[in-house]
């Protein structure tokens, strides 16, 4: 927070006549003074007791003789350099008719060096925004117009062809902690000085302008300005946003002086009033003892709340015509700008979260705690990866290494297939280029998707013929197994025969005779045996055909 009163300047109008009713004294420490000298006029008596000196103090008084630059270089800029920071600014002309507080603000056009704050302020932003490559700046730019206590958008599109009667007003909103709104007033979003600059001279063709007997172009109504800038850090959730109101008020008109009528006298009669309700609020906020502010008084105090005693750096411009016709005004410029002077404000850094950003990490950080409870529940996943999923890993890996932002990070999701391959890429990676390239250190370049394809397809074949000859092997120990039960049981039968057969030979030797013999040849143990075998032979074939 930064707690200031209102700066306050003053400049004197050139003249075409040399006058000597004035002085100005800019060598002083605290600050630099005014003073006028208004002669007594021999008229009003020999008693006369109306004061003849009139001295008033500013932070710098601008005399005839000074250019637009120096006024730029000692207002604006430090004004323009605490927006850039992220604090409100306001600076404002206040003045008598003609007296060139429209000069001050925009500028005339018969010269460039004739600029106004206005558009050497877009020139020094836009240039600032160029050289800060670090920080993202956004600019949207609004102006407003009030014209008889109605506010109308300057920079409408329909306001060249309609009436202004027909144009739609700008409205004041507020919103329950007392911020103002300003409803159908547009803002413009500007790239560059050049856009800036259009939509500034967009608005003062189609400002109230008219020919008055103090002023040749008076302008009749109140103009604000106003460029809204973010700035945030690329990456980051944290912004900041500012605004910078440039205003050029209406000046003052003596009507008993000036002897207007009809429309002109009407517009008179609404900027002094307006002016007379920001005197008002002016002496409200330099009394101490003051609780009630009359802002709503008018539509230029509602407007002008926070650079009148709230958020905001304010500066004010006391431009005086120092002709002898002109020496009242003038000190009552002087008077109003000492007013000014006692008012303080509190300027607070303006610095928010960008919902958005905040919106995206919550989501990511939802994301990432997904993952992570996906992992710690066990939820894997098997099998290999596919052409595609490598290419997207590619992909992501390639891309967070180009990031420059350090804090993006790199989500594969609860799958550690992706992990580990991941790793391993970037492993391949550094080593590459500790290695001096993308070759490696025996010629052979690093292994592509395809190859690294190929290779996988290569594994599944070799497992899946592992698989079939452990299969196969199963099925010959199988084969093998029943061979041997044949086996076994062939040589029970054979000598359960023979058993049988040589019981049968000692109990009737002599009554079997010869004509037993083809019989027992027949059953004998060769022959049986000679069958088993041919079985075993055909079954080692169809083991050696299964194995084929």
């Amino acid at each position: 927070m930064v707690k200031q009163t209102i700066q306050i300047y003053g400049r004197i109008k050139p003249t075409k006549k040399n006058t000597t009713v004035y002085s100005v004294d800019n060598e002083e420490q605290t600050g630099a003074f005014l003073e006028f000298l208004v002669p007594r006029d021999l008229a009003d008596g020999f008693v006369n007791n109306k004061r003849e000196c009139y001295k008033f103090r500013f932070l710098k008084v601008f005399d005839q003789a000074v250019e637009q630059e120096e006024v730029f270089e000692n207002i604006a800029k430090p004004v323009a350099d605490s927006v850039l920071a992220g604090y409100n600014g306001t600076i404002f002309a206040y003045g008598q008719t003609g007296s060139g507080k429209t000069f001050t603000i925009t500028g005339g056009a018969e010269h460039y060096s004739d600029r106004g704050i206005i558009p050497r302020t877009l020139s020094y932003l836009y240039e600032r925004f160029s050289q800060d490559s670090s920080m993202v700046y956004t600019t949207h730019i609004s102006y407003l117009e009030i014209y008889n206590e109605m506010g109308y958008d300057l920079l409408d599109s329909r306001h060249e062809a309609s009436r202004l009667e027909d144009l739609p007003k700008v409205l004041i909103m507020e919103d329950p902690d007392q911020n103002i709104h300003l409803r159908n007033l547009s803002l413009q979003q500007s790239a560059n000085e050049e856009e800036a600059l259009n939509l500034l001279f967009l608005g003062d063709t189609n400002r109230m302008i008219a020919e008055t007997p103090m002023n040749q172009a008076s302008t009749r109504s109140h103009c604000i300005f106003t460029m809204h800038l973010c700035r945030r850090e690329p990456g980051s959730a944290t912004l900041r946003r500012s605004k910078l109101h440039l205003v050029d008020l209406a000046g003052s008109d003596r009507v008993s002086k000036t002897g207007l009528s009809g429309q002109l006298l009407t517009e008179a009669k609404y900027i002094n009033l307006s002016l007379h309700y920001l005197e008002q609020v002016i002496i409200a906020l330099s009394e101490k003892n003051r609780s009630h502010i009359p802002y709503r008084n008018s539509m230029l105090t509602s407007v002008l709340r926070d650079s009148l005693g709230g958020n905001c750096m304010t500066t004010m411009i006391a431009t005086m015509a120092v002709d002898r016709r002109n020496l009242d005004e003038s000190i009552s410029t002087c008077r109003f700008a000492q007013r000014v002077a006692l008012i303080k404000n509190e300027a607070i850094l303006n610095e928010e979260l960008d919902p958005a950003l905040l919106i995206a990490r919550l989501k990511r950080e939802i994301q990432s705690l997904k993952e992570e409870l996906a992992m710690l529940t066990g939820e894997q996943r098997d099998g290999q990866l596919t052409v595609e999923e490598i290419q997207r890993l590619e992909e992501l890996v390639k891309a967070f290494l180009d990031d420059p932002d350090p804090d993006v990070m790199l989500s594969l999701g609860p799958d550690m297939r992706k992990i580990q391959f991941c790793f391993s890429l970037l492993k391949m990676m550094i080593m590459d280029k500790q290695r001096g390239g993308n070759p490696n250190a025996d010629g052979k370049a690093s292994p592509t998707a395809a190859e690294r394809e190929d290779s996988q397809q290569s594994a599944a074949e070799v497992t899946k013929l592992k698989e079939m000859m452990t299969h196969r092997d199963n099925e010959i120990s199988i084969l093998v197994k029943m061979l041997k039960k044949e086996k076994k049981r062939a040589q029970d039968a054979v000598a359960q025969i023979a058993n049988t057969v040589n019981g049968q030979r000692t109990a009737s030797q002599d009554a079997s005779g010869l004509s037993t013999m083809p019989l027992l040849r027949e059953g004998s143990p060769d022959s049986i045996s000679t069958g088993h075998r041919g079985r075993a032979i055909k079954h080692m074939k169809r083991v050696k055909a299964l194995s084929r």
